[in-house]
């Protein structure tokens, strides 16, 4: 029986690490991708295609585009677009260069790597497409107007290509983790120091907050989970006959779907401001 080939993107640690072992465990052809040639070389190591693709420069996107399916003769089965960030930080403080960035991390470069795809899965006559998203695609919170923006245009990007695929055979689907173990906090430190003038911003005091949070040692909200519930979400995503729009992890996503179909907005605004 002809394994079937998954190209998962943002595979350097995380979901996107575990989630290529766990689909590699379970007999699938696993190509993966990072944006750094140092986790090109230690994934290859460790058994792995491993391509070099930063999904914000679109010359790397179209090159990895087709290595792919040089790789794979033009076949492909499965897509997670799973390579992002998150750029914390008020709206009215992050700069146009730090908005325009995360957008190109975590929306174009996986909407274009999609599209050099798509045809490929069309022509098969099936296909799964995953695109990690988030609590905070549907469920917004303070002091991450730019992640929650891309995550919202990622959810709104999903829902369109749903229909537009329908009867091809091509499934799209969202993968929605609230807090996961990973190295997010700390890429969004890094980011948050870069983009982000703290000391000259209305919000100075509770940044100090925020940059506790992301500088605590070990889980930094109640119910994290690690990198393998993620995976085991995509694999139910991928192996199911029909699968669901939507696959929900953690207890926060899962709480949270349920409170902004339940409340009213000022309602709901006020448990996310407690969240």
């Amino acid at each position: 029986m002809t394994k079937k080939t998954i190209l998962i993107t943002g595979c350097s640690s995380g979901i996107g690490y575990d989630c290529a072992h766990v689909l590699a465990r379970r007999g699938w052809r696993v190509i993966v991708s990072c944006r750094h040639e140092a986790d090109v070389v230690r994934l290859v190591a460790e058994g792995f295609e491993c391509l070099q693709i930063d999904v914000a420069d679109p010359q790397s996107v179209q090159s990895g585009a087709a290595a792919v399916l040089a790789l794979t003769g033009g076949r492909l089965d499965a897509l997670f677009n799973n390579a992002g960030y998150g750029q914390p930080g008020a709206g009215e403080d992050i700069p146009r260069v730090a908005m325009r960035a995360q957008f190109e991390t975590n929306l174009f470069g996986p909407w274009e790597l999609t599209n050099l795809l798509l045809p490929a899965m069309r022509a098969a006559g099936h296909g799964r497409v995953l695109f990690n998203s988030s609590i905070l695609g549907f469920a917004a919170m303070h002091y991450r107007a730019a992640y929650n923006a891309s995550k919202f245009a990622i959810e709104g990007l999903c829902d369109t290509l749903r229909h537009e695929l329908w009867g091809s055979g091509v499934d799209v689907v969202l993968i929605e983790p609230g807090p996961i173990r990973s190295r997010f906090r700390d890429n969004a430190l890094t980011h948050f120091l870069a983009h982000v003038d703290i000391e000259a911003s209305v919000h100075r005091e509770a940044y100090e907050g925020q940059l506790a949070r992301l500088k605590k040692v070990g889980d930094a909200a109640p119910f994290t989970l690690g990198p393998e519930a993620v995976s085991e979400a995509v694999w139910r995503a991928l192996t199911a006959r029909r699968p669901a729009a939507r696959y929900r992890v953690t207890v926060p996503t899962k709480l949270f779907w349920v409170l902004k179909r339940l409340l009213p907005t000022r309602a709901f605004d006020w448990a996310a401001r407690r969240a």
